[in-house]
């Protein structure tokens, strides 16, 4: 069974995708396969397969190339907090290009696996220049009436002034054309830097802030439970650890049927006011495929 799932992995695995994660110990200072797994390293039975698979690409196991303490190498903690192993792996063709391979224990997300971080070296290459992306300002903050108000007015304001300083200016063509969008980019463009500035990406905008609270504490009882030398309060912190990860679960839960409640109400109103553009946009978030739409026009290379 195995020997068909690995030889399975070989046939169908891309060779740019090929990172896996694996239950295998490797060997300290194997002769058969020293450029492979180097001397940091153990092996077990199911292991033996996973130098093979390496063979066959010409990679190194980079968990097995840098010495560091073990828990900075053991990736995999049993859920009674006793048994401890490294059995998630880098693999990567090409050593000199890896400068580290550690394990980062403060990564929280609620499993009994860590993460595993790569310190690569790049070599970039030198490129002509590139365009900037067009700037996508928070236009969700005009349903605020106070920022309404105070973007209408530098709006116009700036229009205003610029009027007065062109009123004597009779361009003609296409002088006047490009005369008059100079006008509105500068009208808008600092009003809109001033009172809205740029969409930033957000966390999921449907967990509360008091889930996000929860969050963090779990993850602040995983730290001490990892760094108490005490196994009474390594327990203890276990158990809160676990009490806290049931309680995220719930709050987070709560918050998206909530969250599919009002979204419920929306597209209910909507239909009530005939808006249909609104109720497909929400049917797709709530099937899991909006992601968005895209308004912006097609730009020549002058922009």
């Amino acid at each position: 069974m195995r020997c068909a799932f690995y030889q399975r992995v070989i046939c169908s695995t891309k060779r740019s995708n090929f990172i896996p994660q694996e239950n295998s110990h490797m060997r300290r200072g194997s002769a058969l396969k020293t450029t492979i797994i180097q001397c940091y390293g153990s092996i077990n039975d199911n292991g033996e397969r996973l130098p093979e698979t390496c063979t066959t690409y010409n990679d190194v196991i980079g968990g097995t190339l840098f010495q560091h303490q073990d828990i900075h190498k053991l990736t995999w903690c049993s859920p009674n907090g006793r048994d401890i192993n490294q059995i998630d792996h880098l693999m990567i063709n090409g050593r000199r290009s890896l400068l580290d391979v550690r394990m980062m224990r403060g990564a929280d997300v609620g499993s009994d696996h860590h993460l595993v971080m790569a310190k690569l070296r790049l070599k970039l290459r030198c490129s002509g220049p590139r365009p900037s992306g067009q700037q996508r300002f928070d236009v969700d903050k005009l349903k605020n009436n106070k920022t309404r108000r105070s973007f209408v007015l530098q709006v116009r304001n700036r229009f205003q002034t610029l009027s007065n300083l062109e009123q004597h200016q009779e361009p003609q063509g296409m002088e006047e054309v490009n005369r008059k969008w100079d006008h509105v980019h500068s009208a808008y463009l600092p009003a809109s830097e001033s009172c809205l500035g740029t969409k930033q990406r957000e966390r999921k905008g449907w967990i509360s802030a008091e889930t996000w609270e929860t969050i963090e504490d779990r993850k602040d009882l995983k730290r001490k439970a990892m760094e108490t030398k005490s196994e009474r309060l390594k327990e203890q912190y276990r158990e809160q650890y676990r009490e806290a990860e049931k309680t995220v679960k719930r709050k987070t839960r709560a918050d998206k049927r909530a969250f599919m409640d009002d979204l419920a109400s929306q597209a209910e109103k909507a239909v009530g006011r005939g808006e249909q553009g609104k109720v497909y946009k929400i049917t797709k978030i709530v099937a899991g495929k909006y992601c968005g739409t895209s308004n912006a026009p097609i730009t020549d290379k002058q922009g």
